[in-house]
């Protein structure tokens, strides 16, 4: 009985042990994981103020390059895909800074890379009227029942005052009893940050994003220029509101850097918006390219017979000059990486300068 008990009693205390050692196993495991994190965050806020730096000096190589492009011979008046800025094969006047690349530029212990970006690709959404609207509705594949609601809303929601609603639109009245725990009021103002469009009545993420697919059957939105260019048939990519507006621009839209969609935005059929894209992007058929043809002004853009004054009009919405920039720096050093985002404005070659810097 009792060599019984004694070996119970062993059993019990291995089984003990055994648990003993599990734990702490852990705890080491849990304290050896803790130490690598806090080493690691410590050796990225140690580089902070140097990955800061090749940031920042990733946004002043990209204000060089946007102005220096406004120097080169017949280069000056239009911006375009196969330029050096948009990372294109374009030159420039400076012959040591032709010889620089926007990828991996080696600065001190790091590196930086430069994508720029032009905001006039886009339309401005502030500016958009019903109809430039409603066409981006139709590209998103939108039901026509919800065009109202959604238009009067976004003109609603940009409206300087405390106007009443529109018939569909929505004002403070429907925001503030929309979700109680959570209310909110109306801009009534200019949209600063395209993602407000999340906050108006009737917009839900899928638009905003970008849908499964739109118009995928090329079919002509509403008050559309419709010219018969032959059996070419164009098709529409899957789009969100992301990818055709912008809040900050010169208001105008550059045929040269501008999708098909957003030509679609402007009035445009997909056949004659499609001939837009083929006739900047030369031979070869890709944009970015040395035998690119982009166009030196509006009037280049190939139109349909119009009239004087739809020709004026169609002046007041295209530019083939860019004046607002995205710049993303990617910085580097070792494994250590961060991203900053830049918006610049170039009101001329010397004058170009920073709205706003920060890191994502």
């Amino acid at each position: 009985m009792k060599l019984l008990m004694r070996s119970s009693e062993q059993g019990i205390a291995l089984i003990i042990v055994m648990i003993v050692i599990i734990v702490l196993g852990i705890l080491a495991g849990g304290f050896a994981y803790s130490m690598k994190v806090e080493t690691k965050l410590a050796r990225n806020t140690s580089f902070e103020p140097d990955l800061e730096w090749l940031g920042r000096s990733g946004v002043e190589m990209a204000r060089y390059i946007l102005g220096q492009q406004m120097a080169i011979p017949g280069q000056g008046a239009y911006d375009a895909l196969n330029q050096k800025w948009a990372g294109g094969l374009g030159g420039t006047n400076d012959e040591i800074f032709a010889g620089i690349s926007l990828d991996d530029n080696q600065l001190g212990i790091g590196s930086f890379s430069i994508k720029i970006t032009d905001l006039e690709r886009k339309f401005n959404i502030n500016t958009a009227n019903e109809q430039v609207l409603q066409n981006a509705l139709a590209l998103l594949s939108v039901d026509a029942s919800e065009f109202s609601t959604i238009v009067d809303s976004i003109l609603d929601w940009r409206e300087f005052g405390d106007n009443p609603p529109r018939l569909s639109g929505a004002k403070d009245k429907y925001y503030l009893n929309l979700d109680p725990k959570r209310p909110y009021y109306a801009k009534n103002g200019p949209i600063d940050d395209l993602s407000e469009l999340l906050l108006i009545r009737g917009i839900t993420p899928e638009m905003y994003w970008g849908p499964a697919g739109a118009n995928s059957a090329g079919q002509p939105l509403p008050g559309m220029f419709s010219p018969n260019l032959g059996n070419r048939t164009a098709t529409v990519s899957p789009v969100g509101l992301v990818d055709l507006f912008t809040p900050i621009s010169a208001g105008l839209v550059n045929p040269n850097t501008a999708s098909l969609e957003v030509l679609q935005l402007v009035g445009f059929d997909p056949d004659l918006a499609q001939a837009i894209i083929d006739n900047r992007r030369g031979l070869d058929g890709v944009d970015g390219t040395e035998d690119d043809t982009p166009y030196l002004s509006p009037r280049e853009v190939p139109l349909p017979v119009l009239s004087q004054q739809a020709t004026a009009n169609l002046s007041r919405v295209f530019t083939t000059r860019s004046y607002t920039f995205e710049i993303q720096v990617d910085a580097r050093i070792g494994q250590n990486t961060r991203r900053f985002v830049a918006l610049v404005r170039r009101n001329s070659r010397q004058d170009i300068p920073v709205l706003y810097f920060h890191w994502q």
